[in-house]
């Protein structure tokens, strides 16, 4: 697993806004995606996704059962510990969805997938036979950094991507850099999505 993600706005959750976005987010792995899990409702699983998926040449869709909420659990804790880290828990109204949705694929998503280091486990059995997973600080990297450590990394790629190009954009700044550019990046966000509700008098 090597914990990729891309985070997407839309003004509403319908087929007319999700699909444009689905799409962008979906071409925006640099790797072949095989399969894809969406939960339960209707803007996911509908004939527009369906073909979108068979456009993409996504083989394995699987969705959540109903009443069945650790089916969600990944996604749910992505949305702890990205989403509402980054972009808080007040709500935003539908009409910045653009400018929210310009900042998640411009900045926030380079910033996570290249930038931000996240823990891998290391299998172990232990006296007992059971296996144990151990989160060490040496295992410690990037998204990107895991996904070039895999054997023969160059075969998942899509093509047309090449690890040149990531390199490109992983090494154009430092990580601390890519922080303070999304930190800069979040205020001038919000900074105008509150003055756009709070016009001066």
């Amino acid at each position: 697993m090597t914990q990729f993600q891309f985070i997407g706005s839309v003004e509403h959750i319908s087929e007319r806004f999700l699909l444009p976005v689905l799409e962008a987010l979906l071409q925006a792995f640099p790797f072949v995606i095989l399969g894809f899990h969406s939960d339960n409702g209707s803007e996911y699983v509908n004939p527009r996704v369906a073909r979108l998926l068979e456009k993409l040449r996504i083989e394995e869709f699987t969705k959540s059962r109903a009443r069945r909420s650790n089916d969600n659990a990944l996604v749910e804790s992505r949305n702890s510990s990205v989403v509402r880290k980054h972009l808080g828990y007040a709500h935003i109204p539908g009409q910045f969805a653009q400018q929210v949705n310009a900042f998640t694929q411009g900045i926030l998503s380079p910033y996570l997938n290249f930038h931000r280091p996240c823990f891998f486990p290391t299998e172990e059995i232990d006296a007992r036979g059971r296996l144990k997973k151990r989160y060490r600080y040496e295992d410690m990297m990037t998204p990107y950094d895991k996904l070039k450590s895999l054997p023969n990394a160059e075969q998942y790629l899509r093509p047309g991507i090449s690890f040149e190009q990531l390199d490109a954009i992983a090494y154009a700044m430092s990580d601390n850099e890519a922080a303070q550019r999304l930190n800069h990046a979040r205020a001038e966000l919000f900074r105008s999505i509150n003055k756009a509700q709070n016009p001066a008098a």
